[in-house]
């Protein structure tokens, strides 16, 4: 190694370290080469620990749900995927994953992961209007989008009538937040009892049953029943069976479809039907992107009454970049976004670009991942069909343009003398043609 190669190899070395996302390489033999701090923070592991262990034996989760292990098998990258697992000493970790194949030449010699932690985030029960100490009614919900209002209109029929509700819907769509709208909506004059189910045991479900038999008069949500084992599954069924005559009010939810939750044996058939007297499926944010503004207003405007602040929306560069982003983090995602940006106001009226959190503005200038080489004509390889060769080409252009305008559609759109409308369909279609590849 000559010595310009030894200090930039210190250089990277020093990154590698100091960088607030985890990093974590393996080789062909799924045999871990860098872990880095950040990585041992999030997952609880240091490197000597991994070192001679595969990666399922040190966390739980199957092939195919692991990223890493997903990339050396394919040897194609995967973007953006939310990934949530348990590592050998039973602690929860929920990261957004970028995973790249690692090649010598033509050679796949490994693969590499960027991992950001919102563990956290995850674990936070998606209650904003707690920070204000009100409670959370219907009223209180500000989605305007069609799929929230009908979600609303049918959760207001269950509290009615005092119906078992079954939620579904993935990490962060606002089922808390409907779960204790139904609760303060129902006749119920007492408490809401939450059973988070990640962790919890048999004592728990005891317990909570012998507080029930002390005060009838409640609600009881289950949040997460699908994390339970099936014997805990099948003692909590018993636990709200002995239950289900008496005033208590039953709510639960599931992060995905019951009915493949069921066929995958992660959800009780039983327990199922015994909460699902009505179903009310909360889409992700993604599908209701309408709700995004109103939502960002609501938190605005608590802010200003709670810390006097002046901020009063975002700038037209911040929205536009938040109507275009996926959000697989759904509105908690969206909430610590604004938890970060807010920390950094002084005497702004509005979010700017320059407020958001640098792991977003990364995130958000990711489209594709080509190089000018990938366009320039090269003898003796083969050709490929024009119409794949023009659609990557226009996926690298507008990735460019849109890093050249630092993510502003109305910037790279103008750049580009096409409308605002035409570039904001072609990305999005860009999107879902990679979200199917």
């Amino acid at each position: 190694m000559s010595a310009s190669e030894k200090d930039l190899s210190l250089f990277y070395q020093f990154a590698v370290e100091r960088v607030a996302v985890g990093i974590h390489a393996i080789d062909t033999k799924g045999k871990t080469i860098l872990y880095n701090d950040k990585m041992k923070e999030i997952e609880g592991f240091d490197f000597e620990e991994l070192a001679d262990r595969s990666l399922l034996e040190m966390f739980r989760f199957d092939q195919h749900e692991s990223t890493l292990l997903q990339v050396l098998q394919s040897g194609m990258p995967v973007s953006n995927r939310k990934q949530t697992y348990w590592n050998r000493k039973g602690q929860e970790i929920t990261t957004i994953n970028d995973t790249y194949p690692v090649f010598d030449h033509s050679q796949l010699v490994g693969a590499i992961e960027i991992s950001q932690d919102v563990t956290t985030l995850e674990k936070v029960v998606y209650q904003p209007l707690k920070k204000y100490e009100e409670p959370i009614t219907f009223n209180s919900i500000s989605a305007i989008s069609d799929s929230m209002q009908q979600v609303i209109a049918t959760a207001q029929k269950a509290a009615m009538i005092k119906l078992p509700v079954l939620l579904i819907g993935e990490a962060g769509t606002g089922k808390e937040l409907i779960a204790e709208a139904i609760h303060f909506a129902s006749s119920s004059e007492g408490q809401l009892h939450t059973l988070y189910c990640h962790g919890t045991d048999q004592e728990k479900i005891d317990r909570l049953g012998l507080d029930l038999a002390e005060h009838p008069s409640g609600t009881i949500y289950c949040e997460r029943i699908d994390l339970l084992s099936l014997p805990l599954q099948e003692h909590l069924l018993k636990m709200a069976k002995s239950r289900a005559t008496s005033d208590t009010y039953f709510i639960a939810s599931v992060g995905e479809d019951p009915v493949d939750l069921i066929s995958s044996e992660k959800l009780l058939k039983e327990l199922y039907y015994f909460f699902s007297a009505m179903t009310i499926q909360l889409e992700p944010l993604r599908n209701r992107k309408e709700d995004i503004v109103p939502f960002v207003e609501d938190y605005l405007s608590r802010h200003r009454m709670h810390f006097g602040s002046i901020v009063s929306g975002l700038d037209a560069e911040v929205e536009e970049l938040f109507l275009s982003y996926d959000w697989p983090g759904n509105l908690k995602e969206l909430e610590l976004i604004l938890d970060e940006a807010t920390s950094l106001l002084t005497t702004q009226e509005k979010i700017t670009y320059q407020l958001l959190p640098q792991h977003f503005k990364a995130k958000t200038q990711k489209i594709g991942s080509a190089t000018p080489e990938d366009f320039i004509f090269h003898s003796g390889k083969d050709l490929l069909p024009l119409d794949d060769y023009l659609r990557e080409a226009e996926i690298y252009y507008l990735q460019k343009a849109m890093d050249l305008h630092r993510g502003n559609v109305t910037k790279a759109a103008s750049a580009l003398g096409m409308s605002r409308q035409n570039l904001q369909y072609r990305l999005r279609k860009i999107k879902k043609n990679e979200a199917q590849g």
